[in-house]
């Protein structure tokens, strides 16, 4: 029988404001009661320096250390405008070259699962061209990857081309690695499907994590828990059932509330959540 001491749950970085240091972030999470923190590494190159700077590593390790909370998750969406399917050779260059960054970053940070946006393109029109680039080049990554002994596991996203664990399935068989997972966002899968506790049990045995967010159809961020539309117990029982056990709470910070007592609203939503799952 599962209960919530099984269950390592994690935190978004941008759950927290922007302006805190990493060990200000680290500690606030600690103290709310997660057991990690996920990195988020987005499109901006602020973020995107974080991969190739020695001085943000040594700030992760030191702040990992004063706060006794580790980082062991990281959000890759840099995709999101580098695409490794995109049309443009200059960019699947820089979307290949961000990869093998975030892998070797990864290694060198004791960061075990790289959540990749599941986007063959974003800003460009989706063709068979697009997508047989997107193979070309995950293919690359997955091997630096396996080299490494680092996982890549897909977000399931909110367009059509990887919504679903079922079209994530398709791209992990194909490729067909141990290396290449699948770390579904339970809200996007909702606004994609009304079968989306079928879509879970799809990947399983290749669900690595899953990502708890909150979302109404159109609409795929900046919602607090209890504000949309998805059944969190019952997605946290299935799964479980699946076997993932490291889930992380995607939201936002809304800007104005105190930092603690957002994280921790929204923590207990959740902790009623997989009560309610628990005891189902």
């Amino acid at each position: 029988m599962m209960d919530r001491n099984d269950i390592n749950l994690g935190l978004y970085e941008k759950a927290m404001p922007a302006v805190l240091s990493f060990k200000e972030k680290l500690t606030l999470c600690k103290a709310c009661g997660f057991d990690r923190m996920e990195l988020s590494v987005d499109e901006t190159e602020e973020k995107l320096t974080r991969l190739t700077s020695p001085a943000f590593l040594q700030e992760l390790k030191e702040a990992e250390k004063a706060a006794g909370l580790p980082v062991y998750t990281l959000c890759l969406s840099g995709h999101r405008k580098y695409p490794l399917g995109s049309a443009h050779a200059e960019i699947r260059e820089r979307s290949t070259e961000i990869l093998t960054q975030a892998i070797r970053f990864s290694a060198d940070a004791g960061i075990r699962i790289i959540q990749l946006a599941g986007y063959d393109v974003y800003y460009e029109e989706s063709t068979p061209a697009t997508r047989a680039w997107f193979l070309e080049n995950l293919q690359k990554g997955v091997g630096e990857a396996a080299s490494l002994g680092v996982t890549l596991a897909f977000e399931t996203m909110e367009t059509p081309f990887m919504n679903t664990v079922e079209k994530a399935m398709a791209c992990v068989r194909l490729v067909n690695s141990p290396w290449l997972q699948v770390y579904p966002d339970v809200g996007n899968v909702r606004n994609a499907t009304e079968e989306f506790l079928a879509d879970f049990h799809l990947g399983q045995g290749h669900l690595a994590a899953a990502h708890l967010k909150e979302t109404l159809p159109g609409q795929f961020r900046d919602l607090e828990f209890g504000q949309g539309q998805v059944d969190f117990p019952a997605c946290i029982q299935t799964l479980t059932e699946a076997g993932v056990r490291l889930f992380t709470l995607e939201f936002w910070f809304d800007g104005h509330t105190d930092p603690a007592q957002f994280l921790r609203r929204n923590k207990a939503h959740m902790e009623a959540c997989f009560s309610k799952a628990f005891q189902g």
